[in-house]
């Protein structure tokens, strides 16, 4: 028998989150290692999704793997987070369980677009201007 898996990504400002989830016992793994390495409030954010769909599927029968590179540990999270929301979505097929991510945080479906403005020519940041003295 083929095992159902499902490959989907997120990503907030320069991490990227690739989640693959199939069937299983609602076992999360964070770059290979279990999500009780991060720190208390990261584990409450990586498992917010999770807190939501148990909510309205009312038991978790998958496991998510997520793989995270690049951006800090906050950013590797938010967009874990983004991706195990979109792969829970994709995986059950239920509008409830959209409907209620939705309504929770709009940002757990949809990425936030925001990036770091580039440094103009000339200058030493992004809106400093070059000093002048007027002497």
């Amino acid at each position: 028998m083929k095992d159902n898996k499902l490959v989907v990504s997120g990503k907030r400002k320069t991490a990227v989150a690739k989640a693959t989830i199939g069937e299983g016992t609602g076992v999360v793994t964070f770059n290979k290692r279990p999500i009780s390495f991060l720190s208390s409030l990261q584990q409450l954010e990586i498992s917010e999704p999770l807190i939501i769909a148990k909510d309205v599927l009312g038991e978790l029968n998958f496991d998510i793997a997520l793989n995270v590179k690049g951006g800090g540990i906050a950013c590797q999270v938010e967009a874990g987070r983004l991706a195990i929301a979109k792969a829970i979505v994709g995986f059950v097929g239920k509008d409830d369980v959209k409907h209620a991510f939705l309504a929770y945080d709009r940002n757990m479906l949809v990425a936030d677009t925001r990036r770091k403005e580039t440094c103009k020519p000339g200058d030493s940041k992004a809106r400093a201007n070059r000093q002048t003295s007027f002497r």
